[in-house]
């Protein structure tokens, strides 16, 4: 089953509390750059979110480079922004205040 799609207001109103996020020009995605003091510990960031998304059973699409870690945030199966993503981008910021 399909997880629903968010309305653009939820949408909105969730990208004001969550602070660093952004919606993608398509509208149907979040992005996030983070940044660490170092490899190790952009590593271990994306190591703690790869448990939390596969507990969620919902994964970004994210590249590393260095101490930098891209993050897209979409529900593929909704094709668009759901609540999971809202979830995960929560849980990646934990992770991201635990390492900086």
């Amino acid at each position: 089953m399909r997880d629903p799609l968010l309305e653009p207001a939820a949408i909105e109103a969730a990208l004001a509390e969550i602070e660093g996020w952004e919606l993608a020009p398509d509208g149907r995605s979040i992005l996030r750059n983070f940044k660490f003091a170092d490899f190790r510990a952009a590593f271990a960031f994306m190591t703690e979110c790869a448990l939390s998304a596969e507990k969620l059973d919902h994964h970004p699409e994210w590249s590393n480079v260095y101490s930098r870690v891209s993050v897209t945030l979409t529900t593929h199966d909704s094709g668009g922004l759901t609540e999971r993503d809202l979830r995960l981008a929560r849980l990646m910021d934990k992770a991201a205040r635990a390492r900086n």
